[in-house]
């Protein structure tokens, strides 16, 4: 059975943000809301968890699990960014997107992409999921909540305890979220691409 926990969206409580990184630290997985969908998070460093990640999302190793980073420097210990790169990320995070960048040695192998070497990466703008990011110290790995065969994310905390809790080990209540997934950005070639269209505006980009 999954913890429940009802945190404050503007004031986390840094009782429960330390239960929930002890949690995860522990090896669970948490259901936790960012500046997009819910999404599933885990341990970077967990084999196991992200086994059991990709279990319950069903997806294989070649889809893309995403860091969710505190800010940009954060970024750069785990992709290759360059000066042009690095002004374009400056402005729009932290934000609803999601860059795929070339991943660096310090992504452990079997979290980047098998064949292209590279790792999607957010900097998102919750202050729930900001708060558990400073008390861990390092990234999250994470994916958005959208369950096999469905299209939608979901974004109701409820209703995800009720179909997740023998799978996960916890839910953090904090108020509904938004039905649109990051946008996804693909920085790794000479122009910037939009793989998929979401809450976070692809202009910027020239998109």
């Amino acid at each position: 059975m999954s913890q429940f926990f009802q945190i404050h969206p503007d004031n986390p409580q840094l009782r429960l943000i330390k239960q929930a990184a002890q949690i995860i630290h522990a090896g669970g997985i948490v259901a936790l809301p960012t500046d997009s969908c819910y999404a599933l998070v885990c341990h970077l460093d967990d084999k196991s968890a992200v086994e059991r990640l990709r279990r319950i999302r069903a997806v294989d190793d070649k889809h893309h699990l995403t860091l969710l980073c505190r800010d940009l420097s954060e970024i750069s210990q785990y992709a290759r960014v360059d000066n042009s790169q690095y002004r374009l990320l400056r402005a729009v995070t932290p934000g609803a997107y999601t860059f795929i960048l070339e991943a660096t040695k310090e992504v452990p192998r079997r979290l980047s992409h098998p064949s292209r070497k590279t790792i999607g990466l957010r900097v998102p703008e919750n202050r729930i999921a900001h708060a558990l990011l400073e008390e861990l110290g390092q990234p999250l790995l994470g994916t958005t909540l959208i369950l096999p065969g469905e299209e939608l994310p979901l974004t109701d905390s409820e209703n995800i305890r009720e179909r997740l809790e023998r799978q996960i080990e916890l839910v953090i209540d904090g108020g509904a979220s938004s039905l649109e997934p990051t946008s996804v950005i693909d920085l790794t070639g000479a122009e910037p691409v939009l793989v998929r269209q979401g809450r976070g505006d692809p202009a910027p980009f020239g998109l």
